[in-house]
């Protein structure tokens, strides 16, 4: 049965419920906690709010000068709806910003004539622990209150897997496995999370790519009976809250940079491998925030950049690089974009995607593709253009770039009014950073000592039978 998606746009801020639907139509609108639990929709789809609130130019002034934890109680409360009190939000958030090491949670600083947004510094010194610290605990609000256990899959592309883990090691009611590509990420991050030795946590190294990861982690969640019978839940970006957490710095750093804007209107450079980052900042867009443009910023592995550039979306090989957060050719959040693209019609979101599957790629039309090219513009940049740039940075300034950003930095050319996005501390990428500026960055102290722990980590084929097997052996006395 297929849901229609409501076209009901709102800018009133006292509603009590938001529901959530299906990019493929194909399950019952849903409530917030339910949508949480769910990650990956029951139908193969990713999850969306039925409706986007709008806010106003009244409403974005009193927010500029708020602390990054009361703006986002502001932006994250009207898509919670009834799901969780005011009172119970405000103290997730809290909690989980109380673990970084900067007051602003995600300062903008200057560098090199560039302004910079340091999305780094979480317990993992990379831009998903602005989401993840939120999700576990939220996933633990969620159980101790509605009872149940559950498990968490995701794949990793380096920097997911080790903000997952410090978001729920030791969380009771939750177990997590996490995939990552063997010999595919940096030797820091694989540390980052095969040294968590807690009871409930699992790491999983494949022999193969992250696009290999994601195929097992969707064909898993597809599994409806495996799913329902370990209770899985997903804490990639197909989460619907990993989004509407990363939505809130792009409200912030427009509010810090506002003033000295002689329009009020702002640019971002994302790096961009899953498109989870940059569909956050268009959502942001969507309810009013004034964004000029959003530059997708990717690398060798450009199949975001083609599309972009050309209206097909085509599957290509995956190449590895110095940035391997971004070594990915099929983009999960890509579906949630395509969905608002073709008018939140989840029919013609299921016809493109099925010639995806038959024919390695999918096409928009012509008047489609003009509307890519208004949401975004896009750069590949190779790794002698990375390394350059960093080198640029660093001579310049005297600032480190870390690898992924310094692919925003040089997306983002010689323009004013341009936010580029900082993904991950440096220390993160220590090979890439001695090839471009001949020193390695200091780590910060979560950093330190790594490499001399002990560590835990199964190696497995990418078969999705193999990671059945894994998980029901590994929670055979649980479930």
């Amino acid at each position: 049965m297929v849901f229609a998606a409501s076209k009901v746009k709102f800018c009133r801020w006292n509603l009590l419920l938001m529901k959530y639907l299906s990019t493929r139509g194909g399950v019952a609108p849903l409530g917030f906690a339910e949508a949480v639990r769910m990650g990956l929709a029951t139908d193969g789809g990713l999850l969306v709010p039925e409706s986007v609130p709008s806010v106003d130019a009244q409403t974005l002034a009193a927010w500029r000068r708020l602390r990054y934890q009361d703006l986002a109680l502001e932006v994250m409360a009207p898509f919670v709806g009834d799901a969780l009190s005011r009172a119970e939000l405000a103290d997730l958030i809290d909690r989980s910003y109380a673990s970084f090491s900067a007051p602003e949670v995600t300062p903008l600083v200057e560098a090199g004539g560039r302004s910079i947004l340091e999305l780094f510094h979480g317990p993992t010194a990379a831009f998903k622990d602005v989401a993840l610290q939120l999700l576990g605990n939220l996933f633990e609000h969620l159980l101790a209150r509605d009872g149940g256990r559950l498990t968490i899959l995701g794949a990793t592309s380096g920097d997911t897997g080790s903000a997952a883990i410090a978001g729920v090691r030791g969380k009771e009611r939750i177990e997590v496995f996490i995939l990552h590509p063997q010999g595919r990420i940096s030797p820091i991050q694989e540390r980052q999370m095969t040294t968590v030795l807690d009871a409930n946590v699992h790491n999983i190294a494949l022999r193969g790519n992250f696009d290999d990861a994601q195929r097992l982690v969707k064909a898993l969640f597809c599994d409806l009976h495996f799913k329902q019978r370990y209770r899985l839940g997903a804490v990639n970006s197909i989460n619907w809250a990993r989004i509407l957490a990363q939505m809130v710095y792009y409200f912030y750093a427009w509010g810090r940079s506002a003033e000295a804007l002689p329009d009020g209107r702002v640019s971002f450079a994302v790096p961009t491998g899953n498109f989870g980052d940059i569909f956050a900042g268009y959502l942001a867009k969507r309810m009013g925030l004034p964004i000029d443009r959003l530059m997708l910023a990717t690398n060798r592995n450009d199949i975001l950049t083609r599309f972009v550039h050309s209206g097909a979306y085509a599957a290509g090989e995956v190449h590895a690089t110095c940035t391997p957060a971004m070594d990915i050719q099929l983009a999960s959040n890509f579906e949630r974009y395509l969905y608002y693209l073709v008018g939140e019609d989840p029919g013609r979101v299921r016809r493109l995607l099925d010639a995806l599957t038959a024919d390695g790629r999918l096409s928009v039309t012509a008047a489609e593709h003009a509307q890519v090219q208004a949401d975004f513009d896009a750069v590949a940049v190779d790794d002698e253009a990375t390394l350059q740039q960093m080198g640029q940075t660093f001579a310049t300034s005297g600032y480190i770039l870390d690898p992924h950003t310094a692919v925003g930095v040089r997306a983002a050319g010689e323009g004013s009014a341009v936010i580029c996005l900082a993904t991950a501390h440096p220390a993160k990428f220590q090979e890439a950073v001695r090839e471009a500026i001949g020193r390695e960055a200091p780590p910060p102290p979560g950093l330190q000592g790594l490499m001399d722990k002990p560590t835990r980590c199964a190696l497995l084929d990418a078969e999705a039978q193999a990671l059945r097997d894994y998980i029901a052996e590994a929670l055979h006395d649980r479930f």
